[in-house]
C-alpha cells in the first residue's frame, strides 16, 4: 500500500487546552477509516489539519502536501462533507450543479445526476425550500460526484433516515470506492458503517488509543460471556472491561489465547462499538 497521509507528532492547542498531544498515524491508499472518539477527544481538530483549515505543530503530509502551505493544491485532491451540509438557500438545485461542475474540474456530472435521480428531490426547488434531509442528500450528491483520492465524511448522513443512510453507505462502498481512493468517517452511528471499514482509530483526550485494522480485532480482542462460577478465573486473566447481562458477566481482553478463553465460556469478537467503549474506558481510568 502507499501512504497517502503521514502524521508525525501532530499537536495543536487552543489556549491552554491540548487538542492534539504528539499524534502519529499512517492511512494509506484504499483504506476506510473510521475515525472515532467522543465529543472533544480531537477529531474536528485532525480533520480540519488534514484539510488545511487550521494550524498545527508537527509534521503532516497529505497526498505528499503540506496542507499549511498548500491548501489549494491539496483541495484539488480531496472531497469533505462536513456535519452540516451549508448550501445558499436562494440557490436552486439545477444552479447548484452547475456551479460545482463550473468551478471544480473533477466534479462528474452525470454522477450527481445518478444519485439524485435516488431521491425525491426536485431540480428546480430552491435550497431553502428542502427539507433539512434533502438538502444533506443534495449535499453529498455533489461532493461524491468529485473524482478525489481522498473523501473526508465528518458525520455524513446525519438528520437523514436509516434507509437513505443505508443507501448513502452501500453506494459509498459500492460505486465510490476504489483501491485508488481513501476514506475518512467520522460518525457517532459506529455500528451502521462497521461492515464497510477496513481500520480504525480510537482518539480520546487528543491521543490515539488504538490503530489497528478490522481484520487484526479478532486476533488481538476476545469478549467471553461467562457463569458466576468462572468469574474469578476470568478476572484472573485481566480483563479491559466487564459488564453484567441477565445474570451472565462478559469481559473483554486483549492478546489473550483463545483455547485460555474457551474454557471459561462463549467466545466472540467484540463489535467495535463495544471495543469503542472498552478503550475509552480504559484511557479515562
Amino acid at each position: 500500500m502507499t501512504s497517502i497521509i503521514e502524521a508525525r507528532n501532530l499537536s495543536k492547542k487552543y489556549g491552554k487546552f491540548q487538542a492534539l498531544d504528539a499524534v502519529d498515524f499512517t492511512i494509506n491508499s484504499g483504506q476506510i477509516v473510521g475515525l472515532i472518539g467522543p465529543n472533544g477527544a480531537g477529531k474536528t481538530t485532525a480533520l480540519k489539519a488534514l484539510l488545511g483549515l487550521t494550524n498545527f505543530d508537527g509534521d503532516l503530509k497529505v497526498c505528499g502536501i503540506d496542507p499549511r502551505t498548500d491548501r489549494h493544491k491539496l483541495m484539488q485532491e480531496v472531497s469533505f462533507i462536513a456535519d452540516v451540509a451549508v448550501l445558499p438557500g436562494w440557490m436552486k438545485v439545477c444552479e447548484a450543479i452547475e456551479f460545482v461542475e463550473g468551478v471544480h474540474p473533477a466534479f462528474n456530472r452525470d454522477k450527481a445526476m445518478e444519485m439524485l435521480a435516488l431521491t425525491k428531490i426536485p431540480m428546480k426547488k430552491k435550497v431553502k425550500q428542502l427539507s433539512k434531509g434533502m438538502v444533506t442528500q443534495l449535499h453529498l450528491a455533489l461532493v461524491l460526484a468529485i473524482d478525489a483520492k481522498i473523501l473526508v465524511l465528518d458525520e455524513p448522513t446525519l438528520g437523514l433516515d436509516i434507509l437513505y443512510r443505508k443507501a448513502f453507505y452501500d453506494h459509498l462502498l459500492n460505486d465510490y470506492f476504489s483501491e485508488d481512493r481513501t476514506i475518512i468517517i467520522t460518525t457517532h452511528q459506529v455500528d451502521e458503517i462497521e461492515y464497510l471499514l477496513t481500520d480504525l482509530l480510537f482518539i480520546n483526550d487528543g491521543k490515539i488509543v488504538l490503530d489497528i485494522a478490522m481484520d487484526e480485532i479478532q486476533e488481538t480482542y476476545l469478549e467471553v460471556m461467562v457463569a458466576q462460577d468462572q468469574v474469578a478465573a476470568a478476572r484472573d486473566l485481566k480483563p479491559i472491561t466487564e459488564r453484567e447481562v441477565f445474570g451472565r458477566f462478559i469481559f473483554l481482553f486483549e492478546n489473550v489465547d483463545r483455547e485460555v478463553l474457551d474454557a471459561l465460556g462463549e467466545v466472540h469478537v467484540p463489535k467495535v462499538t463495544d471495543l469503542f467503549v472498552a478503550k475509552m474506558t480504559g484511557a479515562a481510568a
